[in-house]
Formats: structure tokens, sequence, C-alpha cells
């Protein structure tokens, strides 16, 4: 199916791939093996302020930790991490309504499909099940029925 030059040039980015999801097993490992907590972006992001009664200050770090470790792969490899391909308000218009979705939907695709699945929650599996079907529409539709973005 592919020939080996293909799958040659296609190694830097596999094991770019294979890195970060070891990278993001261990992270969300040892946040349920120290917090007892579910690594779910959306949900760390919505509490990661001081409030009265919230234990804010580890969902803080944790994301400083992933804007730091952005930035660090940025450093180390410019091409690594790609900005979006769409104009910017395309982009955050897009941003907001995955926000929106996530948290009408209980939980964004790092807490489901990460933490969910591995811990074989029922509804993080049909959750995980509903975003590849939703994807797959999506692109259809945008590549196929004549819906530019």
């Amino acid at each position: 199916m592919f020939d080996k030059a293909r799958r040659a040039s296609d190694a830097p980015d596999m094991l770019r791939a294979l890195i970060g999801g070891v990278c993001v097993g261990t992270a969300s490992g040892l946040v349920v093996l120290l917090l007892g907590r579910v690594s779910g972006i959306t949900g760390i992001a919505a509490d990661a302020w001081p409030a009265p009664g919230r234990d804010w200050a580890w969902r803080a770090a944790f994301l400083v930790g992933l804007v730091v470790a952005g930035f660090a792969g940025t450093v180390a490899d410019p091409t690594a991490i790609a900005g979006p391909t769409a104009s910017w308000p395309l982009a955050v218009t897009a941003g907001l309504l995955v926000g929106f979705g996530a948290r009408y939907g209980g939980g964004c695709t790092s807490g489901h499909g990460v933490c969910g699945v591995g811990r074989l929650s029922r509804r993080s599996i049909v959750g995980c099940g509903m975003f590849v079907v939703v994807a797959m529409l999506v692109v259809f539709v945008v590549r196929h029925a004549g819906v530019g973005l």
C-alpha cells in the first residue's frame, strides 16, 4: 500500500505522535494517581482560578505546563506545532463552539478519549463514538457538499 520511501519520510511525524501520546498518557495517569482526578482539559480550565473551596492551584499549574510545553516544543522544532490553517475569526469561532460543546457534553476529547475510555466509562465510549461520527460528517460536508470554510 505504501512504498518504503513514503514510510521513511513519515517516520519523523510518527515519532512525534508517539512521543506526544506517551507524554499525554503519562500526564493523565499521574493526575489520576497523584490527585485522584481525571485530566480533562475543559474541566481543568473551567476551575483554574481562585475561588473559595476550589482546589484551583494544581489546575492553574497544569494549564501553565501546557503552555510551557507548547513553547518548548516550538523552540525545539518550529515546524512541530502549526498555527491555525483557517482565518483567525473562523478559528476563534470554532474554538468557542468546541468549548460550548465540551461543557454541554460533560467533557472534551481529552477527558473522554484519554481517561474515560481507559476507565471503560460507557458515557465516554459513546461520546467518543459520537465525536468520530460528527467529525466524519463535517469532513464529508466540507469536502463533498460544496460547503467551504
